[in-house]
């Protein structure tokens, strides 16, 4: 071939990068040279094969091309294992004060999810019925679960956001079930909180791994795992209620996807962990209070 009659297909400033492609032009039949020229190297091929020449170095490039580097890791939040201890200590104190009588007699019809009840307007059953057990097994189950979910949530959106989202999550998802649920139907437990807690973590993780260059598998990764949870420890057991579960993860995972949004996320960094923390515990007083005096 001659020099004028060639098309420059490639060219770099080392000849070891013109010798890698021409390498790959070899292997599917193309002719081609190495040159040198104003301090580079060229790789030229005859013009009739230019087009086909481009289209398997462009192949090349794509599959050769770097992999991104590893997303940095999420940053953790401090100081999780505070918001546990008060979940616990809500649900211990709830129970030692009915136990013991401290309060009205019936305070436990009062606070209990009550469908008819709901349905006429006593909307803080959704709240109260949270902090209610029927007995220890049922007691110690949501205590376990609840601080496993709680504390990683509350790692990963700061126990503040997380259990505002968690307690909220699970007493709307009781709201609706009082609501267009049957008249007679009646629960109690903080099962539907421990769900939204779940629910709002699988959720917060796969919309903040949206924006990362990882697989699609990733991405969806920690939504199909909490499904899974769901799955596993949401219906086992005689007498679960499925429909509660059920809805307070996805109340949670509504919740959860919201506050990764990047607007929410920059609203929410400006409420002190605190503050939060004290709106969810606002919140079940404020119900007591209107099932115990009104």
């Amino acid at each position: 071939m001659h020099a004028e009659e060639l098309t420059t297909v490639f060219r770099a400033p080392r000849r070891r990068a013109c010798e890698e492609r021409l390498l790959v032009l070899t292997a599917v039949g193309i002719e081609a040279t190495i040159s040198a020229a104003g301090g580079e190297f060229l790789l030229q091929v005859a013009p009739h094969d230019a087009a086909y020449a481009l289209t398997h170095l462009l192949q090349y490039e794509a599959e050769n091309r770097p992999a991104p580097p590893p997303p940095a890791p999420l940053p953790l939040q401090p100081y999780a294992w505070l918001g546990c201890v008060l979940y616990v200590l809500v649900l211990l104190g709830v129970a030692w004060v009915l136990s013991n009588g401290l309060v009205r007699l019936d305070a436990f019809e009062r606070g209990d999810l009550d469908a008819a009840r709901v349905q006429a307007g006593e909307w803080w059953r959704a709240w109260t019925a949270l902090t209610l057990h029927l007995d220890g097994p049922h007691l110690a189950a949501n205590l376990l679960a609840g601080t496993w979910f709680g504390y990683l949530a509350g790692r990963q959106m700061g126990p503040g956001t997380a259990w505002l989202l968690t307690v909220t999550g699970g007493a709307v998802a009781n709201l609706l079930e009082g609501q267009f649920g049957p008249p007679e139907h009646r629960a109690v437990g903080a099962s539907t909180a421990v769900f939204a807690a779940l629910g709002a973590m699988a959720a917060y993780s796969w919309r903040e791994r949206l924006r990362l260059p990882q697989s699609r598998a990733r991405r969806w990764g920690p939504l199909v795992a909490g499904v899974i949870l769901l799955g596993w420890t949401g219906s086992a057991g005689e007498g679960t209620d499925v429909v509660a579960h059920l809805g307070g993860f996805v109340v949670g995972a509504i919740f959860g996807a919201t506050a990764a949004l990047p607007r929410a996320r920059a609203l929410l960094a400006r409420v002190p962990q605190l503050l939060s923390g004290a709106l969810a515990l606002t919140s079940l007083a404020l119900a007591w209070a209107c099932a115990l005096w009104r």
